[in-house]
């Protein structure tokens, strides 16, 4: 099994901070978000391979970071030739840049750059294993006025398939948030590709849950432990305070 960080956005609502940094290299607590999800992966032993996907424009940040960082993990760091927001390809457009460019034929662990999370990766994975499927790690929050207009929102059967999916939904009618932290099987990443070369949104994960879960099966899982989307300054400046458990 290999990993995709995604990293490769420009963070517009966080301008102008991100113009100069990228986002998983903000710091909380004493190291940069992507410190924190790639020390959540160190414990893997299924993952053979992580791949930081970015841009042209922050490739050389993640390289000096990277440099001093301490991993057993083999690491590339994979840039889309772009260099600013008009350009970019997108949350699943450089899902398949990179899948395309590295040559991967293998399971796929999928997280977002900017998510802070206790998710047991351990239990994850050993879930997708008993499931066969693509899965997508959701959260309860227990309000449907925190997902209005910010999260994916899933509905589960009693065996966890998801079936129903929408994407930042204006009315809401789940309180299940949908994280960035997907796996793939190597059988499916091919859809990746179908869903780009229908016309579809390649900067919309979730658009991409919903069509894939009108497809074939989907399962949700659900967790429980903290979890920070860090898309504004606000949410920067709560991680820092509770996911640390200090302000930093």
């Amino acid at each position: 099994m290999k990993c995709v960080i995604l990293a490769g956005g420009y963070a517009k609502r966080m301008w102008p901070l991100t113009k100069r940094i990228p986002k998983p290299m903000l710091k909380v607590g004493d190291k940069p978000i992507i410190e924190h999800i790639m020390e959540r992966l160190e414990t893997l032993e299924e993952i053979e391979e992580i791949h930081i996907s970015t841009n042209e424009k922050f490739k050389r940040d993640f390289e000096r970071w990277l440099e001093g960082f301490k991993t057993k993990k083999s690491v590339k760091i994979i840039a889309e030739p772009t260099t600013k927001e008009e350009e970019k390809f997108g949350s699943i457009g450089a899902l398949r840049y990179l899948i395309e460019t590295e040559g991967i034929d293998d399971d796929l662990l999928v997280i977002g750059g900017d998510n802070l999370f206790d998710l047991d990766l351990t239990e994850f994975l050993n879930y997708f294993l008993q499931k066969k499927t693509p899965v997508v790690a959701f959260q309860d929050v227990g309000d449907v006025n925190i997902v209005r207009k910010r999260f994916g929102t899933g509905i589960l059967d009693e065996n966890l398939r998801i079936i129903g999916f929408e994407e930042k939904p204006e009315n809401p009618t789940s309180t299940l948030a949908s994280t960035c932290i997907y796996i793939f099987p190597k059988e499916t990443l091919k859809m990746i590709h179908k869903y780009i070369e229908e016309q579809n949104n390649p900067d919309a994960a979730g658009q991409f849950i919903k069509w894939l879960s009108e497809k074939m099966h989907v399962h949700g899982f659900v967790f429980n432990g903290r979890w920070f989307d860090i898309g504004s300054f606000e949410m920067w400046e709560r991680a820092k305070k509770e996911f640390v458990g200090k302000d930093n």
